[in-house]
């Protein structure tokens, strides 16, 4: 890793997902989208840092446990990269819950922040291919990609109290800050 922690999360993105276009579309407009809120919290190289590595775990060559969010985690420790960013990758867009119901366990602790509702938000409200969207309207079109049976769609179903809340604290915060959400 280097002092550009941007930079070099984007590269590692880029190397990760080459074989997955359009998954690395939507990291790009995450990564889009958290620029746009990254004056409202505490570590914004962090956050965008976040949002170009959180989808990682998808790489082919990342695969382990056949979970995104704790395999790029996992990938990143092996790296040496910082503790927090390694956990706001296993723990994002509400993680936890499709964790529990695959039976893999998220060894790093949700820090349950402004920079963390940031991070849900960005990835909840940016379309597979890269576009900007509410959260309710993402929310929809995973329900409606994956199906009513499959294990993604009835985690993101009892996430969305939570996917929402954050993304309301997210919106909230920023417009505090001065910050523009469109």
């Amino acid at each position: 890793m280097t002092d550009d922690v941007v930079g070099w999360a984007e590269g590692v993105a880029r190397m990760c997902l080459r074989d997955l276009p359009r998954r690395l579309q939507h990291v790009e407009g995450v990564a889009r989208r958290a620029a746009e809120v990254a004056g409202a919290v505490d570590d914004p190289e962090l956050l965008v840092a976040a949002a170009w590595l959180h989808d990682i775990g998808y790489g082919a060559d990342l695969a382990t446990t056949g979970f995104h969010p704790v395999d790029g985690a996992e990938f990143l420790r092996a790296q040496g990269a910082p503790h927090r960013l390694c956990a706001l990758v296993a723990n994002h867009s509400c993680a936890c819950v499709e964790g529990r119901r695959r039976g893999v366990p998220i060894l790093w602790e949700d820090e349950l922040t402004p920079l963390r509702d940031a991070l849900w938000w960005a990835d909840m409200t940016t379309t597979p291919t890269g576009k900007p969207t509410t959260v309710r309207s993402r929310i929809a079109e995973v329900l409606d990609r994956y199906g009513p049976d499959h294990i993604v769609s009835a985690s993101v179903a009892e996430s969305t109290p939570e996917l929402v809340a954050a993304a309301d604290r997210t919106e909230t915060v920023a417009r505090l800050a001065g910050v523009e959400v469109r």
